[in-house]
């Protein structure tokens, strides 16, 4: 895993403009703590920051490829793990291809020269990469199919800037750090539209697509999308490829040079990632997996269930343990630390923009990372099962189902991920919030793959899997990312292998909940690896501090705020409904809903502060 950076201008020589993609470069270190490479060559040049995974010695970026002749080909600077590069391997020395190291890039590299642009379609993984074909002059800006490792854009004049996040594009003076009101669209509500990176000009490359520039411009070419099949198998047979496959998914992960371990939270997702890969490691003659769950160190008078959570994660943590004898740590975080305005400036610095939706998990899940670690370099999740299998609440609520808008903000789930109750109503009315969102849905309904024949009811439950898979879902990989990546360890999402989606995608709704549960395939694929208590239980998010300290903190921080006449977001903010806010008591905020407002307001104000951003509404 590592962090790349790069600038294309046909009318400049990259030798002149080394600063620049030095300093873009730079912005990249904490996700490749490693090394760092900078290649340049007329028009191109290309910035590599590494975290070192397979072949340690051998994988230094950026990578390039000679033709028989001597002549140089291609060159590439990458991010991600391809898990099926031993078998490409394999094939390319059959066809005559001659490998250098061990690593996964030249694999890449190797597989362009054999199968040009379709090279992509082979690839298994989670990748984002630039590859410069300079025998051609073309740059290609390619992402994996579901979006796990993130490449942002800004077209200029006679090419592109690009980079694993924003920042690494701001660094370059063509790059303004300008935010319309498209942007601040995205930002207040909990809709993450495909392609759009809220600064203004810039955007984000589409999952499973690849951005070709050349001399006559920017094209943009779909190698992958999520499509409707008829689904033949039947029950017992789709129970069994489901366990292939991710049997197969998980063998394929745990490869690495450097210390892995799994995130174990106890839930039905991450207690299968665990013991399967526990299972594989054992069988291999390798010492079982190492995994680490997390807790709040007080939750003031104890934990209490709400809407979202409705059980603690520590007792089904502790049945898997004692199941698989997995080398288990438990990370025990400071609630009150969490709010501090210090760490909340070193999350907004990883993530680009604010921290807003599930306030709290953003800190929580950068020391969570920071601790892990010390330990590992490489951590599997299991992140995304719900939007593969259908295992939110949503997807089981007849008033979200039925609501003709997204159903994460839909009946009882809605509440809990509006971040707009202290802004100035005049702001929303400008902004037309319900139009941007009645818009997103409609664009999203309208790309929704259709079977033809399929009852109403499968049609509304794979619109409902579209919307998940293609727009909630990509917030999620987002933070899992930025957080992660942020301290400089890598997360891997066997959930989200696009061959476990295609066909978990095209499984009947009817299928998907044939005992009436949620999840049913993965829980029956899966039973005999688990205890009963985690088999049964029902889905419980990350947790989110119920500590008052947590709180209070963040009460201090909106008042510092509102008590600054140079704080940005004041303007933004309606005066009488913080001030309600500020005056209830500790402890009759929801720390779900009412917060929520809160940490917009204030993550929003450290944003436009410390990153300089301009508000061009």
């Amino acid at each position: 895993m590592c962090g790349i950076a790069g600038w294309l201008a046909y009318s400049l020589d990259m030798q002149t403009q080394h600063d620049t993609l030095q300093r873009m470069t730079d912005t990249m270190a904490r996700r490749g703590p490693d090394a760092e490479g900078l290649w340049l060559d007329r028009p191109i040049g290309l910035g590599h920051r590494r975290l070192s995974i397979i072949d340690l010695e051998g994988g230094k970026q950026p990578m390039l490829a000679r033709q028989d002749d001597g002549q140089l080909a291609v060159a590439i600077t990458y991010s991600g793990e391809i898990y099926n590069f031993r078998e490409l391997r394999a094939e390319l020395q059959l066809r005559g291809h001659r490998f250098h190291n061990r690593s996964d890039t030249e694999v890449a590299l190797r597989a362009y020269l054999e199968w040009g642009e379709g090279f992509v379609e082979h690839l298994n993984g989670m990748f984002a990469f630039a590859l410069w074909d300079r025998r051609s002059e073309r740059l290609l800006l390619v992402r994996d199919r579901m979006g796990v490792k993130p490449l942002y854009y800004y077209p200029t004049g006679d090419g592109v800037v690009f980079g694993s996040e924003p920042k690494a594009l701001l660094a370059n003076p063509l790059v303004p750090r300008r935010v319309r009101a498209d942007g601040l669209r995205e930002i207040l509500e909990m809709v993450k539209t495909p392609g759009h990176a809220v600064y203004d000009g810039m955007r984000e490359v589409l999952p499973g697509e690849i951005i070709r520039v050349d001399r006559k411009g920017l094209t943009r070419h779909q190698y992958w999308r999520l499509d409707a099949r008829e689904h033949a198998d039947s029950l017992e047979q789709t129970i069994r490829h489901t366990r292939d496959l991710l049997e197969d998914i998980v063998e394929r992960q745990i490869v690495a040079d450097v210390p892995l371990c799994s995130l174990l939270s106890g839930g039905l997702d991450s207690s299968i990632i665990t013991a399967l890969a526990s299972r594989k490691l054992l069988t291999a003659g390798k010492e079982n997996i190492r995994s680490f769950s997390v807790d709040f160190d007080d939750h003031g008078s104890g934990f209490a269930s709400d809407a979202v959570r409705g059980t603690p994660d520590a007792p089904f943590v502790r049945d898997l343990v004692e199941r698989i004898h997995s080398c288990h740590g438990e990370i025990v975080l400071d609630s009150g630390e969490l709010a501090d305005p210090v760490l909340r400036s070193q999350v907004v610095r990883a993530l680009d923009l604010p921290t807003a939706y599930w306030g709290d998990m953003w800190p929580s899940l950068y020391r969570l990372f920071e601790e892990v670690r010390r330990h590992s370099t490489v951590a599997l999740s299991g992140e995304s099962a719900d939007e593969v299998f259908g295992g939110y609440r949503w997807f089981h609520d007849p008033e979200a189902v039925a609501a003709q808008t997204f159903p994460w903000l839909a009946s009882v789930t809605g509440k809990y991920f509006d971040g707009k109750t202290l802004f100035d109503g005049g702001l929303l009315r400008q902004l037309d919030m319900p139009a941007f969102l009645a818009d997103s849905y409609s664009q999203a309904i309208a790309e929704t793959p259709v079977l033809p024949g399929e009852s109403p009811v499968e049609r509304r439950m794979r619109q409902m899997s579209y919307l998940n898979l293609t727009r909630f879902v990509q917030t999620l990989l987002d933070r899992k990312d930025r957080m992660s990546m942020a301290v400089g360890l890598e997360v891997r999402v066997p959930f989200c292998d696009h061959r476990l989606v295609e066909y978990a995608f095209n499984i009947p709704w009817t299928l998907k909940t044939f005992d009436g549960r949620e999840k049913s395939i993965l829980r029956a694929a899966t039973r005999d690896l688990l205890p009963q208590s985690i088999t049964d239980r029902v889905k419980s998010p990350y947790p989110s501090t119920q500590d008052p300290t947590y709180e209070r903190a963040l009460r201090e921080s909106l008042a510092s705020i509102m008590r600054s006449p140079d704080a940005p977001v004041r303007a933004l903010l309606d005066p009488r409904r913080v001030s309600e806010t500020l005056e209830r008591p500790l402890g009759s905020i929801s720390p779900m809903y009412d917060r929520m407002g809160m940490e917009l307001a204030v993550g929003l104000n450290t944003w436009l502060t410390e990153q300089d951003i301009s508000l061009d509404l």
